[in-house]
């Protein structure tokens, strides 16, 4: 728990420890006019209110001397009380815990409503561009960084932040990792990413867990802890730089149709299963994909992951099939329609920019 939430938590358990003490002085003298003085039990409730309130009224009945020193040590108390209540509300209200805590109660109600989402750990220089793909691909995903810092410049862009160390499993479930499709694990150091995948896989054996290394070491380590795709930055910034001194025009096209805000093209994946696919058995030229929709099937990748590429049209569709595909967006869009995978991002109708994409 951070700096914030232990301070909004000190306070409401001093503001209701306060209260609690205020109940206790109004049942303490309430109890002493009715069972010392033989008041009933209105007049001793109203008797300690007037007491404690200090409004200046008088004695309802004439009170022993004993009751008179008791009623003196009454207000006093009740002035202590109430003080010390009006102090913490007044440090409570300066500081804006009232608001801030609304603020993260509706955030966390928001975020127990996500289904199918993303979780990024780490909002460093890789996390921060992994959320901007995402936010450009309109995928609903939360933040989770142990730096303030890091979060403050997250909040400013809009995302959905929760403040934690990613290693534990209580920040996973406050996340909605049982509810989520993906994790991100983007953490500084290897040890981090490596337990954030260990958490997550035994949370939601069915999560898509992709990992970042930082050697090649890592790499098989985070692969036997259960990570489904483990990316190294500076193995893959290697290759990309080599690929775009030897194959510019190519490095472009491929950056232009997985990346960025303004494409014209899309790159995306379509799971084929025998309850909804209707060409289950046939050949891609018996179904006329891509004359049907226009899109392009680039590749296929079986259920036992040998990958096909640049399938022909004797190539024959089976159930667990994913095909790997480009075009349009409406062109996707017809494609989804023609496989029978009503469900996913291609198939909503809703405007393209107010898009929730997610994995078909």
């Amino acid at each position: 728990m951070y700096n914030f939430e232990r301070k909004y938590q000190r306070l409401k358990q001093q503001l209701l420890g306060g209260f609690a003490g205020l109940g206790g002085v109004f049942i303490a003298g309430t109890l002493w006019y009715s069972l010392i003085e033989n008041w009933s039990w209105a007049e001793a409730a109203y008797m300690t209110t007037i007491t404690l309130s200090t409004v200046g009224f008088g004695e309802i009945r004439p009170l022993s001397d004993r009751s008179r020193i008791f009623t003196v040590a009454l207000i006093f108390m009740g002035i202590f009380v109430i003080g010390y209540i009006a102090n913490r509300f007044t440090e409570a209200m300066i500081g804006g815990y009232f608001r801030e805590g609304l603020r993260r109660r509706q955030r966390r109600r928001s975020i127990e409503m996500l289904k199918h989402h993303y979780i990024l750990c780490g909002y460093g220089r890789t996390g921060s561009q992994i959320a901007l793909e995402f936010q450009a691909e309109h995928v609903p995903f939360i933040v989770i960084d142990s730096q303030s810092e890091a979060l403050d410049n997250a909040r400013l862009r809009g995302y959905t932040v929760i403040q934690g160390d990613a290693t534990h499993d209580d920040c996973l479930l406050a996340a909605g990792i049982d509810r989520a499709d993906c994790l991100v694990a983007a953490l500084q150091s290897d040890a981090e990413n490596l337990y954030t995948i260990l958490s997550a896989k035994t949370l939601n054996p069915r999560i898509r867990a992709i990992a970042r290394a930082n050697s090649e070491e890592a790499i098989t380590k985070l692969e036997r802890a259960g990570a489904d795709a483990v990316v190294s930055p500076y193995i893959t910034g290697g290759r990309r730089l080599a690929a775009a001194a030897l194959r510019p025009s190519a490095i472009d096209f491929v950056d232009g149709i997985i990346t960025g805000t303004n494409r014209s093209l899309y790159l995306d994946e379509f799971f084929l299963d025998e309850e909804h696919c209707p060409h289950i058995g046939k050949t891609l030229q018996e179904t006329n994909l891509r004359s049907h929709s226009g899109a392009l099937v680039l590749a296929i990748r079986r259920q036992d992951g040998t990958l096909i590429g640049g399938p022909t049209g004797e190539t024959l569709l089976y159930s667990g099939d994913l095909l790997i595909c480009m075009g349009t967006a409406d062109q996707l869009r017809a494609l989804n329609k023609i496989l029978g995978t009503l469900r996913g991002y291609w198939s909503s109708p809703i405007p393209e920019k107010k898009r929730s994409r997610r994995r078909i």
